[in-house]
Order: C-alpha cells, then structure tokens, then sequence
C-alpha cells in the first residue's frame, strides 16, 4: 500500500521534471530561432554592388564599398590630386571638398583619424589639411559642410570621416561613405558653454572658413 505523502512527492518530482523538459525545449527553440534569423540578415545580399551610387549631398555622390574593408584602386583627379581609396569614407570627404569647397589639402595621404591632430588647440589652423580644426566639445557650433572626425576602435583602427549634413536644433546628420548607412544623427547639446557632439569616438570637426 502506498503511503499518501509518498505518492504526493512523486507526484510532484513528475510535475517538476516536466516543466524542467518543457522549459528545455523551448529554451532550444528560441535559441534555434535567433540562429536562424541572425543567419538570415548577416547572409542577406544588398541590392547594391560595389561602385553603385546610393546617396548624394550637392550633387556630389556617395559610392557603395560592400564590406568595409573592400578598396578599389585610388582616385586621382585630373589634376593627380590624390582623392583617397576608392569608396572608402576619407575619398568621398576629399572628393566632396574638392568638387563642392573647391578645396585640396596640403597632406592628401593619411587614415580618417589622421585629420584630427590632437595638438592642436579649439579654433586653430590645422596647417596640414588646410582647414581650422575644431575640437568637441568647441567654443563654436558645427555646421553644415564640416568635417567629422571619429577616432579608431579595436574593430576599425583608421577611424572614420564624414560630412555634415544637416544642423537643425539639437540634432545634426551627417552623410558618409563606407558605412552600413550613408546618414545617420547624433545628438548636439551645449554644456558649461561649448558644444559637444554625443559620441564619445568623435574628436572633433574641421571647416573651410
């Protein structure tokens, strides 16, 4: 004869190790259902191919690359004014300045990185680029035509440029080659009297004044 108590904790062990199976399989579930749409979207082919116009600012056009470290050949313009790599993010900034700022810089070589020289102070000339350099946070408010300068990471050690788009309140956007969008925003706020970009990789911007 089985005793109650007995027959009540078997019970439950049965109920408990039903639920730790139940729990199991979906846990499996949703963890094979996030492979398979992690799968899906880093498999997922663009539209575009490498060389494609996808974007522009001022009739100057922003260029699909594919992967980010795809280089095709440099850009020397007529004049051998050397422009950059091919549809990597520092040739449409150059190219930009070129065509629309009518603006070559002394230095035409470097990384992204490279365009912000952390020497110099907010406001003065950076000589090699020919432009005044502005650090963030700045006395003075970015503006449209600028150029962004983001400093590298472990994943992207060139850093990265881009131009500014638009300036509207709070908000600025920026157009950019080689980069998963051609815009994206940031937030632009004014503490302690300066301005400051929310983006802790951006070092500062760059201007034809």
């Amino acid at each position: 004869m089985k005793l109650p108590f007995t027959y009540s904790i078997k019970k439950n062990i049965h109920t408990l190790k039903t639920r730790h199976f139940r729990n199991l399989v979906l846990s499996i579930t949703l963890l094979i259902l996030i492979g398979f749409i992690i799968c899906n979207i880093s498999n997922k082919k663009s539209t575009f191919i490498a060389g494609q116009p996808i974007d522009s600012l001022n009739y100057v056009r922003v260029y699909y690359n594919g992967k980010s470290n795809n280089t095709f050949g440099r850009n020397l313009t007529v004049d051998n004014y050397n422009l950059g790599i091919k549809y990597q993010c520092v040739e449409f900034v150059k190219r930009y300045y070129y065509l629309h700022l009518n603006h070559k810089m002394p230095n035409s070589y470097g990384d992204a990185k490279d365009f912000f020289d952390i020497k110099i102070q907010d406001g003065q000339e950076n000589t090699i680029r020919n432009l005044v350099q502005y650090r963030n946070p700045s006395n003075t408010r970015p503006k449209v035509d600028d150029i962004l300068v983001f400093n590298g990471t472990t994943y992207n050690k060139y850093g990265h440029v881009a131009i500014i788009s638009k300036v509207k309140g709070y908000k600025i956007e920026v157009i950019q080659q080689n980069k998963r969008k051609s815009r994206e925003s940031y937030l632009l706020i004014k503490r302690k009297g300066k301005w400051l970009i929310i983006n802790k990789r951006i070092m500062g911007w760059l201007r034809k004044e």
